[in-house]
C-alpha cells in the first residue's frame, strides 16, 4: 500500500532507481560509463576484463590514485594494487570528461578492457583500457 501512495504522489514511475540510472544518468564511452548528474556518485567501481571476470571495489575503499601517463591509473585500496593501463587515460573525450578525473570524483561506475577489434577501430582521442590488473 504504501508503495502505491508513493508512486501515485511520489512521481515515481515503478521502475527501480537502478534500472533509471542505467538507462538515464549513465554515458557509456565504450571503455568506462560516466554519471551525468553534477550530483551522481558510483557507491562502486565495476572492474571488467576481457575474459569475463568482474571485480567490483567500493569507492570508499580506495586510499589514493595514481595517474603516470607512460604507467597508466594504479588504484590503491585495503592493500592491494590495481593497475589500469591503456591510452588517453586522462584525455577529455567528452567536454569535462576525463577517465582518471572522473575516477576520483566517484563518476565512473564501470569500467572494462577493450578487445582487439575496438583497439583497433579507435579514435586517436579516444580513452582506451588495453589491461586491468588485480
Amino acid at each position: 500500500m504504501i508503495d502505491k501512495i508513493l508512486d501515485r504522489y511520489g512521481g515515481r514511475d515503478g521502475a527501480s532507481d537502478n534500472e533509471t540510472r542505467e538507462e538515464c544518468d549513465v554515458d557509456d564511452f565504450g571503455t568506462f560509463g560516466f554519471l551525468r548528474g553534477s550530483r551522481e556518485r558510483a557507491t562502486m567501481l565495476e572492474l571488467r576484463k576481457k575474459d569475463g571476470s568482474i571485480l567490483a571495489v567500493g569507492y570508499g575503499w580506495l586510499e589514493k590514485l595514481e595517474f603516470e601517463p607512460s604507467d597508466g591509473i594504479t588504484l590503491h585500496l585495503a592493500g592491494q594494487k590495481i593497475r589500469i593501463k591503456g591510452r588517453n587515460l586522462n584525455r577529455e573525450v567528452h567536454p569535462k570528461v576525463r577517465l582518471f578525473e572522473s575516477v576520483c570524483r566517484h563518476r565512473v561506475p564501470w569500467l572494462r578492457e577493450v578487445g582487439d577489434v575496438e583497439d583497433l577501430a579507435a579514435r586517436d582521442g579516444d580513452a582506451i583500457v588495453e589491461v586491468i590488473e588485480w
